[in-house]
C-alpha cells in the first residue's frame, strides 16, 4: 500500500488512530502535497488540511517541513532500491534481468503518486541532507547491479561500476522522459526498446570465464 492509499484508508476526520497509522496518514498527504507544489510552496497547514488534521498533531509527529520531507525522502529512496534488488535476483538469466530492472524504473516512475519527483527532481537539492540521500540511493542502486555485472564478468569493480552507473542513470532518464513526455508507447513497449538496447551493449561482455558468449548470457 502505497503512502497515499494509507492517507485515503485514514483520513475520516474525529478518528484517533494508532501512532503508526496516523504517522503514515500524515506522510502521504505530505506526498500529495509536496508533488503538487514542490517544496518550498507547501506549507504545514496545507498538510495538516489535507491530511483532516490540526497542525499541532501534525507537529507531534515531525518537528518541521523539512522533517517530513525527509521521512518521505526516506521511504521512497527505500522502495526504489527495494525494487531494484528485487528486480535483479528475479531471474538468472541475464537479459531478462536487464529487462526486469529497466521495468523497476519504469513502475517506479509510473507508479508511487508521483514520489519519483522526490527523489529524481526535488527542489530542495541544494539542501545537505537531501542531496545525500538522493545521492546515496542512486549508488545503492548502481551498487546492487554493480555486484552482477562485476561477478557474471569478472570485471574489474571499477570497471562494473561505472557500467552499472550507467545502467542505472540511463533508466530512470529514459522512464521519467517516457512519463513527462506523454508518450503513446505503452510501458511494456518502452521496456522493451531500451533493454533492446542496453542488451545490446552489456552483452558485449562475455561471461566470466567463458569464451565467446556475447549475446545470450
Amino acid at each position: 500500500m502505497t503512502a497515499i492509499e494509507q492517507t485515503e484508508a485514514a483520513r475520516p476526520r474525529g478518528t484517533r488512530l494508532p501512532r503508526r497509522a496516523r504517522r503514515n496518514q500524515l506522510l502521504g498527504a505530505a506526498q500529495e502535497v509536496f508533488v503538487a507544489q514542490g517544496y518550498h510552496a507547501a506549507a504545514m497547514d496545507d498538510i495538516a488540511e489535507r491530511a483532516g488534521v490540526s497542525k499541532p498533531v501534525l507537529y507531534q509527529h515531525f518537528p518541521g517541513k523539512l522533517d517530513l520531507y525527509l521521512a518521505l525522502l526516506d521511504q521512497h529512496c527505500e522502495s526504489l532500491l527495494q525494487s531494484v534488488r528485487t528486480a535483479l535476483a528475479s531471474t538468472s538469466d541475464n537479459k531478462l534481468r536487464v529487462a526486469a530492472t529497466m521495468d523497476a524504473y519504469f513502475a517506479y516512475v509510473e507508479n508511487e503518486g508521483g514520489a519519483f519527483r522526490l527523489v529524481f527532481e526535488s527542489d530542495l537539492t541544494n539542501e545537505a541532507a537531501v542531496r545525500e540521500r538522493v545521492d546515496r540511493v542512486t549508488l545503492q542502486c548502481a551498487e546492487a547491479i554493480c555486484e552482477v555485472i562485476a561477478e557474471d564478468t569478472g570485471l574489474p569493480r571499477d570497471e562494473a561500476m561505472l557500467l552499472a552507473v550507467g545502467l542505472g542513470g540511463y533508466s530512470q532518464v529514459v522512464a521519467r522522459y517516457w512519463l513527462a513526455s506523454g508518450s503513446t508507447v505503452p510501458r511494456d513497449k518502452a521496456v522493451e526498446l531500451i533493454t533492446s538496447l542496453a542488451w545490446r551493449g552489456i552483452a558485449g561482455f562475455p561471461l566470466h570465464g567463458i569464451e565467446g558468449h556475447g549475446e545470450g548470457h
